[in-house]
């Protein structure tokens, strides 16, 4: 599992370090320099041919980021390479511990000039140390020009300290103009902006340095982590002695005319995943189509005209269904009618069973809000931006500048787990922590790939999975699975099938 803060949760670990602890700020500083010099060379040796003509350029600002930076051109400079700072910023705001670095460097007569006076050119390599993870501000001036000078490289190589300038901590938004760093070497903590884009594209290659913080989790605000391959060990092993009853029963209620892809995406997923039963319940026009694509699955059919004009029978049907089921998938390719209004209120009624609301069951609920009030913490919504902009009001772009915050506040006004689906996925969990997927890749921007993600969390959910494990793991193994199909098919050529069929993989 990988921990991961935002700006302020780090400033608040490093406060205490210093403060509290009583390292030194100097001591930590010089370990970040080390652990920056290091990374660069070992990961851009071609950047240290003894015989290179062009100086390492340290672009410096004025705060502690700055004194980093200022800190490895001493560390270069003793290690035989020419390096120089620039400075950017007013010097009447430099911290200590910047003033401190350049004293330093000036005693060891390592070149520093000011931006103003700085002439440009080429670079083989080139330090971002203009601001640390607490930048709240648009990056302009001098700041927005050295940005610039950066970015304008041809072929040089840049190496961003600790976060890219001008990119969000938290959001990994761009705060007017961002370096776009080849290599970001990080510390302490991964940064919640190095996972959500654009700043996780600016990092380039991220490398994690432990410069000797404390653990301390005492700070403020939502507890962020990820999965690496180490949390499929939370999967539990198939038994030797077993049966298909062993591994739960999956009922997938989806499917209209000619939408029968999504039923088929779900049912499959979930087989994938480790489902011992699967029963789509389903409208009479997709049974000949579903059995042939997956004969393992177990069918109910119902007839859209029959559920109003017999609405009794419907019901009767729909709630056999529910008490059968171990987990229920409720929207996949649904349409819509009064039928899907009646469909989800009967289940959501009827079901003592967690249920996986995808789709067009949220456009449903979007459409009927009165369903929203039949919702029980064993819910697990995964709507995408734009379905969630249907049940929010909220418009794409204010969802997509705080997906955290939009999900975080759906869950606990609804009292359901919350998978809000992008890029990167945020899962608002019922313990309040916050599980961020970035596992996936662009080869999954398929039709039928929520389908899919919809029945791997059924399926680890029939594998007696707690429902908050259970949505966030099934974002992880999905996205592995879709980044595992990009790279044996090509990103462009992926389908939802193939996705579905590297699960557990």
């Amino acid at each position: 599992m990988r921990h991961l803060v935002t700006g302020a949760q780090m400033k608040e670990i490093d406060a205490h370090a210093i403060r509290t602890i009583g390292i030194p700020s100097l001591v930590l500083m010089e370990r970040a320099a080390l652990s920056c010099c290091d990374c660069a060379e070992r990961i851009f040796p071609e950047c240290f041919r003894r015989e290179q003509k062009q100086p390492i350029v340290i672009l410096a600002g004025t705060g502690n980021n700055g004194a980093d930076g200022a800190a490895m051109a001493r560390i270069w400079s003793l290690r035989g390479y020419e390096t120089i700072i620039v400075t950017v910023g007013d010097p009447a705001r430099y911290t200590g511990e910047m003033q401190e670095q350049l004293d330093i460097a000036d005693r060891l007569g390592i070149p520093v000039t000011a931006w103003n006076d700085f002439e440009g050119g080429e670079f083989v390599l080139a330090v971002d140390a203009l601001f640390g993870v607490g930048l709240s501000r648009d990056v302009e001036g001098d700041f927005a020009d050295a940005v610039s000078y950066l970015n304008a490289r041809s072929g040089g190589t840049v190496v961003a300290v600790d976060l890219p300038s001008g990119v969000d901590s938290r959001t990994g938004a761009v705060l007017g103009s961002a370096v776009r760093a080849d290599l970001t070497v990080t510390f302490g903590l991964e940064k919640t902006g190095m996972v959500f884009y654009p700043g996780h594209e600016l990092c380039g290659r991220i490398e994690i340095a432990d410069i000797g913080f404390p653990e301390y989790n005492g700070y403020s605000g939502e507890c962020f982590f990820a999965y690496d391959a180490e949390d499929l060990k939370r999967i539990p092993p198939r038994k030797a002695d077993s049966h298909k009853g062993t591994y739960g029963k999956v009922l997938i209620a989806a499917g209209s005319e000619g939408m029968c892809g999504a039923a088929y995406f779900a049912a499959l997923a979930a087989y994938r995943t480790g489902a011992g039963l699967v029963r789509l319940f389903t409208v009479r026009a997709n049974v000949p189509v579903l059995q042939t694509l997956l004969p393992e699955a177990i069918i109910t059919a119902y007839d859209p005209e029959e559920a109003m004009e017999e609405p009794e029978n419907f019901k009767e049907m729909a709630e056999e269904a529910c008490e059968w089921a171990t987990v229920i998938v409720l929207g996949p390719g649904l349409g819509t009618g009064r039928h899907v209004e009646k469909l989800l209120q009967h289940i959501l009624l009827s079901a003592y069973v967690p249920i996986i609301l995808d789709a067009d069951g949220l456009n449903a609920v979007a459409e009927y809000p009165h369903l929203a009030g039949y919702f029980t913490e064993n819910v697990i919504i995964t709507p995408h931006i734009g379905e969630m902009t249907r049940l929010t009001d909220l418009d794409a772009a204010e969802i997509k500048r705080d997906p955290v915050k939009c999900a975080k506040e759906y869950s606990e006004e609804h009292g359901v787990i919350c998978v809000l689906k992008d890029s990167v996925t945020v899962v608002a969990r019922h313990d309040g922590t916050v599980f961020l997927g970035d596992s996936g890749s662009g080869a999954m921007a398929k039709g039928g790939s929520g389908d899919v993600l919809a029945g791997t969390i059924a399926g680890l959910t029939a594998l007696d999975l707690e429902l908050d494990d259970a949505a966030c793991l099934g974002v992880y193994i999905h996205g592995k699975a879709g980044t595992l199909a990009g790279i044996e098919k090509g990103e462009h050529s992926v389908l939802a099938s193939e996705i579905a069929d590297r699960l557990m993989k």
